[in-house]
């Protein structure tokens, strides 16, 4: 499906209400990726915006791009994938969750923390990616949507997946 162009500066606005809220307490040494898609698939989320994050990580990965590739899609090689493995505070979790066109949800969530280097406190963000292990007290809160057309699908330009919304 293509996406259409809206005008100069957005491919697609669409607009909604929230139908509920879903708060997650995770489990200490839970992969943070898996345990959000549980709580998806249990919760049965289509559609939804993550609202906010906190709590302890034992080990993070973040993924972040070292250049946009002069070719799409973007590969491994555009990326760099930095683990950190040492107690960090989880900040914030953004993104939304989409449906494919298969109906199975895509998640595209991108995460901060914060965590010390010497005598300093420093603050990493990136995609988030599997093996992110929580600590302790992390909770997760996911918006549920209700009354926006939203979906992912394959974007021609960026040869990856995209957001449509309308």
């Amino acid at each position: 499906m293509e996406v259409r162009v809206v005008d100069e500066l957005l491919l697609g606005v669409g607009s909604g209400g929230i139908e509920r809220i879903v708060v997650a307490r995770i489990r200490a040494g839970a992969d943070l990726l898996d345990a959000i898609e549980e709580v998806i698939r249990r919760e049965g989320i289509d559609k939804g915006i993550f609202l906010s994050a906190v709590g302890g990580l034992r080990k993070a990965v973040f993924r972040g791009l070292r250049r946009l590739p002069v070719e799409f899609p973007v590969t491994d090689e555009d990326r760099l994938y930095l683990e950190v493995e040492q107690p960090l505070e989880l900040l914030s979790i953004s993104g939304h969750v989409s449906p494919r066109d298969d109906g199975q949800p895509n998640i595209h969530a991108h995460f901060s923390a914060a965590t010390v280097n010497e005598d300093t406190i420093v603050t990493l963000g990136g995609h988030l990616t599997r093996g992110t292990i929580t600590a302790l007290k992390v909770a997760v809160v996911i918006a549920v949507l209700e009354g926006i057309a939203m979906r992912s699908v394959y974007g021609s330009e960026s040869r990856s997946e995209e957001l449509v919304v309308s």
